[in-house]
This record gives C-alpha cells, sequence and structure tokens, in this order.
C-alpha cells in the first residue's frame, strides 16, 4: 500500500463523513476504500473512526492525525508546485564553482546578462580553482578546464583555452629571448601548481620537462611574477592579452603550436534536472559562440 495515499484518502473520508460518498467521489469500490483505511489503521497501531450502520466519526486520535495530516498534504502539495515550477522555470538559486582567474575576467559578464534576463534567478559564485565534488558541496554547475575523466557527472563544452607563453621585457633582454621551444630547458619558469605534473609543458604535442623556479596554484601570482621577471610562464591568452598590450608581457613561441585544453561546464547525472540549471549551461555556451564569432 501508498501510506501516502491511504493519508489522503483518511482525508477525504474525514471530510466527507462516509466511506460510501468517498468511494462514489472516487470511483472506487467501498470496500477499497475499507480495505485501504484498515490498513493505514493497522500500520499506526490505532483506530481513525468510529464505525456505525449510519454514519463514520474521527476518534480522538483519528482528530489529533487528521490535523498533522492537513499539514503534511499541504507542504508536499506547496513542495510539489514549486518544484515543478524550478522544473519549468529560471526561477531558484544557482551555485556554480569556477576558476579564479575565469570566474572574474570571463564569467561576470554572461552572468549578469543572464540574471537581468531572468531577474527571478539568484547566482552564487564559489572561487575555486580545485576540483569540487558537486554532491558533497552542494554545487549546481561547476566550470572546469581539463580534458574530463569518467566521473558519472554530464558536461558541456564552453571553449577552448589556448596557452599562451609569456614572460617580461626585462627579462627577456637579460636572458635573451628563445628563438625554439627546445631551449626551454635554459630557461626559469613559472609553473601552475595544480598540473598534474606541474613542471611538464607540450610543444607540438610532445612534452618538456621544464625548469621550475616558481609555482602557484593562483594564476593572477603566476602572471604577477612574469610581469616582475621571474621566469617564462604559460596561461591562457585571455588571461594575459592586456599586459602584452602594454609591452608588460612579450609572447613567445608565438608560431609553435599550442597545447590547448577545453573549457567545460559540469553539472550532476539527474533524470530532473532544474530548468535554471539547464537554462544557464545552454545560455554559457551560446555567449562563449558568439564571443568566438566576433
Amino acid at each position: 500500500m501508498d501510506k501516502f495515499e491511504c493519508i489522503k484518502l483518511f482525508n477525504q473520508i474525514a471530510r466527507l463523513g462516509s466511506f460510501t460518498a468517498t468511494a462514489n467521489e472516487l470511483n472506487m469500490s467501498q470496500g477499497a476504500v475499507s480495505k485501504k483505511i484498515a490498513w493505514l489503521e493497522n500500520s499506526l497501531g490505532f483506530t481513525l473512526f468510529h464505525r456505525t450502520s449510519r454514519k463514520v466519526s474521527l476518534t480522538s486520535a483519528g482528530k489529533q492525525y487528521l490535523k498533522q495530516c492537513h499539514e503534511l498534504i499541504e507542504k508536499i502539495t506547496i513542495t510539489e508546485q514549486r518544484l515543478k515550477n524550478e522544473l519549468s522555470q529560471v526561477v531558484g538559486e544557482l551555485k556554480i564553482s569556477a576558476p579564479s582567474a575565469f570566474a572574474t575576467q570571463r564569467l561576470a559578464i554572461p552572468i549578469r546578462d543572464f540574471i537581468n534576463l531572468n531577474p527571478k534567478v539568484s547566482i552564487n559564485v564559489s572561487v575555486n580553482d580545485k576540483q569540487v565534488n558537486l554532491y558533497n558541496d552542494d554545487i549546481d554547475i561547476a566550470i572546469r578546464a581539463s580534458n574530463l575523466k569518467d566521473s558519472g557527472l554530464k558536461a558541456k563544452k564552453l571553449l577552448d583555452h589556448e596557452l599562451c607563453y609569456f614572460a617580461s621585457p626585462d627579462y627577456l633582454k637579460q636572458n635573451g629571448t628563445p628563438i625554439s621551444h627546445k631551449e626551454i630547458a635554459h630557461y626559469h619558469c613559472i609553473t601552475y601548481s595544480l598540473s598534474n605534473p606541474s613542471n611538464v609543458w607540450y610543444f607540438n604535442k610532445e612534452k618538456y620537462t621544464v625548469r621550475e623556479i616558481f609555482s602557484s596554484d593562483s594564476p593572477e601570482m603566476i602572471v604577477n611574477m612574469a610581469i616582475l621577471g621571474l621566469g617564462i610562464a604559460a596561461m591562457p591568452k585571455w588571461m594575459v592579452q592586456k599586459h602584452i598590450d602594454k609591452n608588460e608581457l612579450i609572447e613567445v613561441f608565438e608560431n609553435v603550436e599550442k597545447h590547448s585544453l577545453p573549457m567545460y561546464a559540469v553539472y550532476k547525472n539527474e533524470d530532473y534536472l532544474p530548468f535554471r540549471i539547464r537554462a544557464f549551461i545552454d545560455f554559457l555556451a551560446s555567449y562563449f559562440e558568439s564571443e568566438k564569432l566576433k
């Protein structure tokens, strides 16, 4: 027996004051109604109705139980309506985890535009360069720049990152500008500690072990150390283009095939995905596709 269905049936009988009237209203047999209420009473361990040949009335325990049933049915109905609304409209809260530099430099504008289009949604962004667990950390969408492993999650590709190799004018003046990527072993390198391994860079699809003079899990720190002349670093070009334009950094190995990483929106593999999550992922994918065409 479905206990909740029996509870709703109990509520109906209490309202109509009759097993027969309830059976007629629900197009059930009186025997089926009686059987369900008997099962519910047996499950509860107390009697809900006084039964006579003419009418039924609530027992003292039945009256107390009916009050709780009213509250239960109301709460479940409200919850069902809210969830159905969230599954069909862009409403509610979105919890997003994103890498620090990407969050501030690439994600802020599309988030603003999405909120302006959908004023009933609120967005909470957790800035974290390490991979979070979407289930343990209660995250709806994680933005990740990597080749994804099979994790049981779903993902939608947003864009590709092409790495840019760069150093300050002072560092290159003092140490010379490398002509070929094969010379990288002779230079100090600033690396991203969350890469595995951090001291391996790829050129023309071949890997090279570099002299790791400084490492950090902060992209902003890496860029700043390069500007200060510590060595050669590698980051997505969009992250350093403004510094290149100001001549604070100079791109090296421009003609070498760069290592590229895809950026994904990762989300839970669930049967009922709230519409706000799907809508935001599709919006991001469309936004970055249009950016690519500019």
